[in-house]
């Protein structure tokens, strides 16, 4: 009898012993076949992955469900990863794609509800300010300290992600870990440029060199230039811009993205404008409580800059844009490029660049027979009313956030795989997947030197210290959901010509007021925004505003002044010396 309970007592732990072995293989043979290049060495990546074995034995059988958008970084994650972290550490993990818009709308709507309906979303860090305040997802500074001590990776190394103080409220803490992170820039097509014939006739004509434009003046000539002066390619019809216009929600982050302060909107200051941010909301400095997004508020989203912002928008997009363009979304602009019929955009995300690397027998007319660009990315232009000091343009940092209407146990589980796909372990090789880069540690690992050439300027952009200089929407926004779907409507009903760019803003400007005002009045009554909701400054006139110290912009009376470029190669050789 004794021998018998001594052997039920030892087969569980002689089970344990050999399910952990299987484990190690299954990590060594995803280190030997997928996880190449990567930071860490074999045995050190063997050693990582050993940890995750033990963390995850409490959860092993678990089945968790996470949630992100879909790009080529987060299709490596659904496709590929799930697998390797099923295998290693026994948790099943249904990692879902959906549009970004549907992604808001279910961590909205667990927020709201505090139903679990994911345990993990991958969700852009510009809701820093509404986590912050609303304080429904997991604090993670406090988190990996205090409850989720035990399923913390040692090697995480924070200070390794480029993108953290994106991801920190003011506060000081942490409420979301970056997975993904790509910069809104400037792409043009490099040897459409170099050509000499043309060099000459853009001279001849604008009296300035064809190069990457400085302002958004040089910008509009150089789309008008090719539109309507070359207008032709080796037998294809080209245009000098790409944009779309199509009535979704991802138009409105067409211009939450930073547009308007691209145009100049906005105060100065970085990662965002102080006192008044890339979306026109005012909140003084010191303050955690907006006071107004319209001008007779002191906020500048219907203020001559951003009203400015959206014409020209408008105008490029009808002008000199593809036919159709108007009524492509978000998803359908960027790939287009791979057609090569189209000479620059001003506003395109990196996130894309995956897409525009495939060879030629992959339908991209944007490569050479060797698979080398055609095109490079550069920095952003700004419009007439930017002012040096101020935001220069918008970067994603798309990050796992954790709610607090996750029961503890699958939020563990959850934040094993937020670890495991941002690991130095494996996060060299899905960067060389989906580009998209968190680490510094990858982007300046030595596979990454060796491919540079084929990745028209990413790897030197976010080698220099221009890389923190694009920055997502700050803590300004008290409520990114709430806000966020205010715009799209407005800035469709300009493509429409249902309404002029100024009477929309005023239109948008005034809902974003009435909205807050909600917010205000919740926070006044029962704490919901944790004391930092929006305190709006009474209406005045819009003229005791415009242009005062601090305020919005008055209007310019040249809103083109002459057009700048600047040489690319000096551009990327200004890069390397930083």
């Amino acid at each position: 009898m004794r021998k018998y309970l001594l052997g039920a007592v030892a087969l569980p732990a002689i089970l344990a012993v050999q399910s952990a072995y299987a484990d190690e293989a299954a990590a060594q043979k995803w280190i030997d076949e997928e996880f190449q290049p990567s930071v860490l060495n074999k045995d050190e990546q063997l050693a990582e992955m050993k940890w995750f074995i033990a963390a995850a034995q409490p959860f092993s059988g678990m089945e968790i469900n996470v949630l992100s958008e879909g790009i080529p970084t987060h299709s490596y994650e659904s496709e590929v990863l799930t697998k390797a972290f099923e295998e290693i550490t026994g948790i099943k993990v249904n990692h879902q794609i959906l549009g970004e818009g549907e992604v808001v709308q279910a961590v909205q709507t667990q927020m709201q509800t505090n139903r679990n309906l994911y345990d993990a979303y991958v969700n852009d860090s510009d809701l820093i300010g509404t986590h912050s305040r609303l304080q429904l997802a997991y604090n993670l500074t406090d988190w990996m300290a205090g409850a989720g001590a035990d399923v913390t990776n040692p090697g995480l190394d924070l200070d390794d992600f480029m993108g953290i103080q994106f991801t920190t409220g003011p506060d000081g803490k942490l409420y979301q870990l970056p997975d993904q992170q790509f910069a809104n820039l400037y792409w043009f097509r490099k040897d459409w440029f170099d050509r000499e014939d043309l060099q000459a006739a853009f001279k001849e004509k604008y009296g300035y060199d064809l190069g990457v434009p400085v302002n958004w003046s040089a910008y509009e000539d150089i789309a008008e230039f090719f539109s309507e002066d070359v207008k032709e390619i080796d037998g294809t019809t080209i245009y000098g811009h790409m944009d779309y216009g199509k009535r979704a929600p991802d138009l409105g982050w067409r211009m939450t993205d930073a547009w308007l302060s691209m145009a100049g909107a906005g105060s100065q200051g970085e990662p965002n404008g102080v006192p008044i941010d890339e979306w026109g909301i005012r909140m003084e400095a010191g303050s955690c409580n907006p006071s107004g997004a319209s001008v007779s508020r002191g906020g500048e989203t219907n203020g001559p800059a951003s009203v400015y912002a959206i014409r020209k928008w408008d105008e490029w997009l009808r002008a000199y844009a593809p036919p159709g363009a108007a009524s492509y979304d978000f998803y359908q602009s960027l790939p287009a490029l791979s057609q090569g019929n189209v000479a620059q955009q001003i506003f395109w995300y990196t996130a894309f660049t995956a897409d525009m690397v495939k060879p030629k027998s992959e339908g991209n007319n944007t490569v050479d027979d060797d698979g080398n660009p055609l095109w490079r990315m550069a920095p952003s232009p700004h419009g007439p009313y930017w002012e040096e000091g101020q935001k220069v343009g918008y970067q994603d940092v798309g990050s796992w956030t954790i709610l607090k209407s996750t029961p503890e146990d699958r939020a563990k589980a959850a934040w094993l795989y937020a670890q495991f796909v941002v690991s130095k372990t494996v996060d060299t090789k899905k960067s060389h997947v989906g580009l998209t880069f968190i680490r510094d540690s990858t982007v300046r690992h030595e596979s990454f030197t060796e491919r540079a050439p084929k990745l028209g300027g990413l790897v030197e952009f976010y080698r220099s210290p221009d890389r923190v200089a694009w920055s997502p929407t700050g803590i300004n926004v008290p409520d990114y959901p709430k806000l966020a779907q205010l715009w799209w409507q407005q800035i469709g009903d300009v493509n429409s010509g249902a309404f002029t760019p100024q009477e929309a803003m005023d239109r948008l400007a005034g809902e974003m007021d009435q909205v807050m005002a909600r917010m205000q009045a919740a926070d006044e009554q029962a704490n919901v925004y944790g004391g930092c909701g929006p305190r709006l400054n009474e209406e005045m006139d819009p003229s005791e505003w415009l242009g005062k110290p601090d305020g919005p912009k008055a209007k310019l009376e040249n809103e083109k002044p002459q057009g700048e470029t600047v040489n690319y190669d000096e551009l990327v050789a200004r890069w390397a010396a930083q």
